[in-house]
């Protein structure tokens, strides 16, 4: 939809689900305002109030993005969607202090247009029209967006909040996300179950749209906290994944060797890799684990290994000694089945397979 600040925004088409939905139910609060409207008119008031209500969520992620890349935070993208906006942010803010501010900022900016809509509501706009009802609307959308957002539990703004905090007193950004996250859980299950007991406590039965909206929001905040949660075992185990240890031996055979016999020389030599190497022993390929499976075995002695091999790019080429962030980092950049792992001084250490990184990792 647009590039403000040099950040792609997208709309989601569940966007269009959301707005026909506040079109329809804030209908009759228009009719309600402002009688002598047609249903046409009043049809048209509350799509605007839907699509106004959105840019307001399109600012909110846009603080977040400007305060994040005034830290050097790469952004990749802002998406609208069903339940309103998320920045794609693609790293994390190297400190509490600065993961706070980057949170803080969408709530605050939300506040701030609650703000400025009261005081046009108050002094400037007269009371008696469309735009009154819209900005009525607006400043108290805007209120509402921006205390929800604080929050305590993530995947709110709040939440990322008191990871920072809980980060700051413990020195631990991983046991932060776990607190969050566990508030997220105990918010999800509180927009349930306080509302349905206010209601039976009053003897007034809530109503359908409520209903809805509760189990929607508490839907969307358990799995995002239970998504935190997966990604903090996640990187509670990247520490562990040290491309030495991970190594697979190898062997090295040329680019003609029948597939068959380059199984065979690698099972006596007890490797778990081949290295395509030309006529002067130097590495020019990795053969691809995942097309030897895809052999059938009767076809092995007619395969040669260079047709099962990828050529090796230098990003393909990575130092044994890498470990945690750097090497995930690093097979990130370049996604491959096989890397060939080498020393300092450049001799062959080893291949490494993306396979068994994943296993460290499997059962998160």
């Amino acid at each position: 939809m647009g590039r403000p600040f040099g950040i792609p925004v997208y709309v989601s088409p569940t966007w269009f689900i959301v707005a026909a939905f506040i079109t329809l139910t804030y209908k009759d609060s228009v009719s309600g305002s402002l009688p002598g409207l047609s249903d046409g008119v009043a049809y048209a008031v509350a799509f605007a109030f839907a699509v106004l209500l959105y840019l307001s969520v399109l600012l909110h992620e846009l603080a977040h993005c400007v305060m994040a890349k005034r830290y050097g935070l790469p952004v990749r993208r802002i998406t609208l969607y069903l339940l309103g906006g998320v920045s794609e942010i693609e790293r994390e803010p190297e400190s509490p202090g600065r993961e706070f501010m980057v949170a803080f900022a969408g709530p605050l900016l939300s506040l701030g247009l609650a703000g400025v809509g009261f005081l046009l509501d108050m002094f400037v706009v007269p009371q008696d029209g469309i735009p009154s009802v819209l900005v009525w609307q607006l400043w108290v959308a805007n209120l509402i967006v921006g205390v929800f957002n604080l929050l305590p539990g993530l995947p709110l703004d709040g939440g990322r909040m008191l990871r920072a905090g809980v980060w700051k007193a413990v020195g631990d950004s991983g046991s932060g996300t776990v607190a969050a996250a566990w508030g997220g859980r105990v918010l999800a299950i509180a927009m349930v179950v306080v509302p349905f007991a206010l209601s039976i406590g009053s003897g007034q039965a809530p109503s359908t749209a409520f209903v809805l909206w509760s189990v929607l929001l508490a839907a969307f905040i358990w799995f995002g906290a239970t998504q935190s949660l997966r990604s903090a075992r996640v990187r509670a185990r990247i520490p562990q994944v040290s491309a030495r240890a991970l190594a697979r031996r190898a062997i090295p055979v040329t680019a003609d060797v029948p597939l068959a016999e380059a199984l065979r020389r690698a099972a006596e030599a007890q490797a778990g890799a081949l290295v395509v190497v030309d006529h002067d022993g130097r590495p020019i390929a990795v053969v691809n684990e995942a097309a030897v499976a895809a052999t059938p075995e009767q076809r092995r002695p007619w395969v040669n290994v260079g047709s099962l091999a990828r050529t090796l790019e230098p990003s393909l080429v990575l130092s044994a000694d890498l470990s945690g962030e750097a090497l995930i980092g690093a097979m990130r950049e370049t996604p491959a089945g096989e890397y060939l792992l080498v020393e300092r001084g450049g001799e062959v250490y080893g291949v490494l397979s993306t396979a068994d990184v994943n296993r460290v990792f499997s059962g998160v």
